[in-house]
């Protein structure tokens, strides 16, 4: 049985084609900026193409990981910054155009799906995972499952306000945690105070050289993101939380001062554990053939 996984990202999508666990074939392709609801469709039934080709049969089912506000349960793509869509009924179309079973997702909770079933998490029944990369979100699993809130807006962690009246953020608010600790704004926050355009991951190991300009948006960030998991952790008390994305690849130069930083705030309780995502950038493509395995089982 052929399940179809995508994860469709703002620049890039990423799928595989998968017999339970085991992949099969896995392919990526640009995302269509002028028709990215064409596009994904268009993307799912050159999978379907290949499935058969390579299997003999049709696939039997899609899962389809979503950026944005999604509503899982209407199959309703609601709102998408990025891509500039609105209130798809993404659901409706894939399966008109595939002719099987087909289930959506958020991107960030479908990854912590993947983390709870076959990830960093699958010892855990309770977890936050936090996807940390050009924005920052997270996704609360209860009992294995991620929970979407009651209109599919649950995990915009991004959006705690963690500086009041500072930086503008996407949004409308001012000071909010993606502002200053996603892995745009540490490149962004450099480029402002150094004058020098560098990723992420060039500021974070220029920090850890001692260049001070690195360090104190480093710092900052870093602040920022313990101030932020510590809100979480005091609402919703999770025993772990598993950090992904793009910006969890820094390693022990997040995690360690993280944690450190996590405990000088939790006065009176236990931080939880941190840990690293396990199925890394791959997470939402796993999660999303499990939520087309899931779609068959009703």
């Amino acid at each position: 049985m052929t399940l179809i996984g995508i994860d469709v990202g703002g620049t890039s999508m990423k799928a595989a084609l998968a017999d339970g666990t085991t992949v099969l074939a896995a392919e990526s392709c640009p995302t269509d900026r002028e028709d990215p609801v064409g596009g994904v469709l268009g993307f799912a039934a050159h999978l379907a193409a290949r499935a058969e080709e390579l299997t003999g049969s049709p696939a039997a089912a899609a899962g389809i990981a979503l950026p944005g506000i999604v509503d899982e349960a209407a199959g309703v793509a609601v709102h998408s910054a990025n891509l500039g869509w609105r209130d798809v009924p993404m659901v409706r179309l894939a399966t008109e155009r595939l002719g099987v079973p087909v289930a959506i997702g958020h991107d960030v909770r479908t990854g912590g799906l993947a983390e709870a079933v076959l990830g960093a998490g699958r010892d855990a029944a309770d977890f936050l995972f936090t996807a940390i990369g050009t924005g920052i979100a997270a996704a609360l699993v209860l009992g294995g499952v991620p929970y979407p809130g009651t209109r599919g807006w649950s995990g915009e962690i991004g959006h705690i306000v963690v500086r009041p009246g500072g930086a503008a953020c996407a949004c409308g608010n001012r000071g909010c945690l993606e502002t200053y600790a996603s892995a745009a704004a540490v490149a962004r926050r450099h480029e402002e105070r150094a004058g020098l355009a560098l990723p992420a991951e060039r500021v974070i190991a220029r920090a850890a050289t001692g260049d001070a300009d690195a360090a104190a948006v480093w710092d900052e960030a870093l602040d920022c993101l313990a101030d932020g998991l510590t809100a979480a952790t005091l609402l919703l008390d999770p025993n772990l939380v598993v950090i992904g994305g793009g910006l969890a690849q820094a390693g022990a130069a997040l995690l360690d001062p993280l944690a450190a930083r996590l405990e000088e705030r939790l006065k009176f309780r236990p931080a939880p554990a941190l840990r690293h995502s396990e199925l890394g950038d791959q997470a939402a493509v796993h999660g999303a053939t499990l939520l087309a395995a899931r779609v068959l089982d009703g």
